[in-house]
C-alpha cells in the first residue's frame, strides 16, 4: 500500500451531439415532463462542464446512466430513479461530478456483477450527496476512485441472506476517501473496504446489517471517528491492516455466537481510544494484532470484554473501565506481552491505603473459569454456580493457571472519566 495512489479518471469528453445545442457552461437546466428534457440521460449528454441538472419529481426508468464530465445532478424532493430490478442506475466515470438530493431504487441482485445504484468509477473529486437508495443489490460502489466524499445518505435495504445481499457503501483500491453522516441498514456489510489508503469514515451508523457493520481489509492509514454500529451480525472486522484509529465509536449489541464488537485480526500499529462497547457476545477480539494501543475506552455489560490470543504482541490496555461484563478479560495461553494499566475493574476488591486512588494490589482480570470455557464453552451453563465462584477466589488468593504476567499492577479504585462516560 505504500506510495498508492488511484487511477486518476477519464479526461472530460465533449458534449454528444443529440440535435440539441449545448447550454452554455455553468448553466442550470431542468429535466422533467414540459421541462428542457424528459430523459435525464439525454440531459447529461448534452450538457456543457460544471452544468447543473435538476431533476423534477417523478419516476425515471432509465436504463444505465453515465456522468463521464463535471456536472452536477441534483434531485428535487420526488425524483426517482428505478432501476426496474434489472439494472445499474447511475455510473460516475468522470472527475468532479456531483450527486445529490436523488432517490435511486431497486438495481436487482446480480450473480454475475457487483450492481450498485451509483457507482464510481476510476474518477476522482467526486462527491455524493443526500441521496436515498432503497432495495439496491451494492448502494453506493467506488472502484479505483479517490479524493471523493460520500456524506449524509441513507441506504435502506431488506436483505434476508448474505448470498444474495451485497454491500452499503463499498471501496475497492481507493484512496482519500471520506464517508460521513450516511445510515446504512439491511445490507450484507454496511460499509466495506478493501485495498483503500488514507480514508475517513465519520458519523455514520451501521446497523441491523447481516454480516458486519464495518469491514476492511488491506487499508492501511485509515481513520474511524464517531460512528455507531449496533445490532450487526458480526460488528466491526479489521483484517491484514495497519495504522488504523478508531475513536470515539459506539460498538453496541453485535450479539451471535460468532459476534464481536471489534475483531482485529493480523493488525499492526494501531490505536483503540475513546470507544463505548456494551452489550456485545465479544466486545474486543485481538488475534495476531500487534502493538495495538486500547486506551480510554468503556467495556459495559459484554459477554467478554476482551479476548487477547497467544499470537498478539505488545499491546497495551490503559485508562479503560470494565464493567458487569461477564467475563472481562480471556486468553488461551498462560503467557502473555500484553500489558493492563490504570483500568477501572468493577470487580476489584483490594484497597487504597494511602488514598491515591490507585489499588495497592495488582488486579488479575483473568478468572480461571474463562480459561476452562476456551477449552470447553459448554461449561458456560455452569456460571452461576456456587462453585465457579469458589474457583474464582481460590485462584485469585493463590494464582496457579490464570496467567502471571496478565494483571493490572494499578488499578484504579474509581471509574475513568472516557469519550463516552463523559457524555
Amino acid at each position: 500500500m505504500i506510495g498508492f495512489r488511484p487511477f486518476v479518471g477519464f479526461a472530460a469528453v465533449a458534449a454528444i451531439g443529440l440535435g440539441v445545442s449545448t447550454p452554455a457552461a455553468g448553466q442550470r437546466i431542468r429535466v422533467g415532463p414540459g421541462e428542457d428534457f424528459t430523459s435525464i440521460e439525454r440531459a447529461v449528454e448534452a450538457v456543457g462542464r460544471h452544468d447543473t441538472v435538476v431533476v423534477a419529481a417523478g419516476v425515471y426508468r432509465e436504463s444505465p446512466i453515465h456522468l463521464r464530465r463535471p456536472v452536477t445532478l441534483r434531485g428535487e424532493p420526488g425524483a426517482i430513479l428505478d432501476g426496474e430490478g434489472a439494472h445499474e442506475i447511475l455510473v460516475i466515470e468522470g472527475d468532479s461530478v456531483t450527486v445529490e438530493g436523488m432517490t435511486l431504487r431497486r438495481t436487482g441482485i446480480s450473480f454475475t456483477d457487483d450492481r450498485a445504484a451509483i457507482r464510481v468509477e476510476k474518477a476522482r473529486f467526486c462527491t455524493v450527496r443526500g441521496n436515498r437508495i432503497e432495495d439496491a443489490f451494492f448502494g453506493i460502489y467506488l472502484a479505483n476512485a479517490g479524493d471523493c466524499r460520500v456524506e449524509e445518505n441513507v441506504l435502506i435495504a431488506h436483505a434476508e441472506r448474505e448470498t444474495r445481499a451485497g454491500n452499503g457503501i463499498h471501496l475497492w483500491y481507493s484512496a482519500r476517501v471520506t464517508l460521513e453522516g450516511n445510515r446504512i441498514e439491511g445490507h450484507r456489510d454496511g460499509i466495506y473496504f478493501e485495498f483503500v489508503e488514507d480514508g475517513r469514515v465519520r458519523r455514520n451508523i451501521a446497523r441491523d446489517n447481516l454480516r458486519y457493520g464495518l469491514h476492511f481489509m488491506f487499508s492501511d492509514h485509515c481513520t474511524y471517528e464517531e460512528n455507531t454500529f449496533r445490532r450487526n451480525g458480526a460488528g466491526v472486522a479489521v483484517m491484514y491492516t495497519s495504522h488504523v484509529r478508531m475513536t470515539g465509536n459506539d460498538f453496541d449489541q453485535n450479539r451471535g455466537g460468532a459476534s464481536f464488537g471489534l475483531l482485529l485480526k493480523e493488525i499492526r500499529d494501531s490505536r483503540i481510544q475513546g470507544n463505548r462497547f456494551r452489550g456485545n457476545s465479544v466486545a474486543l477480539h485481538l488475534e495476531g494484532a500487534n502493538r495495538i494501543a486500547v486506551e480510554g475506552n468503556d467495556f459495559v455489560s459484554n459477554g467478554w470484554a476482551v479476548k487477547v490470543l497467544a499470537n498478539s504482541d505488545g499491546s497495551s490496555f490503559t485508562a479503560n473501565n470494565f464493567v458487569a461484563n461477564s467475563f472481562d478479560v480471556a486468553t488461551n495461553s498462560r503467557s502473555t506481552s500484553s500489558t493492563f494499566r490504570g483500568n477501572y475493574w468493577d470487580r476489584y476488591r483490594g484497597f487504597d491505603r494511602d488514598r491515591d486512588g490507585v489499588g495497592d494490589l495488582p488486579f488479575r482480570p483473568v478468572q480461571l473459569f474463562s480459561l476452562m470455557v476456551e477449552q470447553n464453552e459448554p461449561l458456560l451453563a455452569l456460571q452461576r454456580s456456587p462453585l465457579v465462584a469458589l474457583l474464582d477466589v481460590a485462584e485469585s488468593v493463590l494464582p496457579v493457571l490464570t496467567p502471571a504476567a496478565l494483571a493490572d499492577e494499578a488499578p484504579s479504585l474509581t471509574p475513568l472519566a472516557t469519550v463516552w462516560s463523559s457524555r
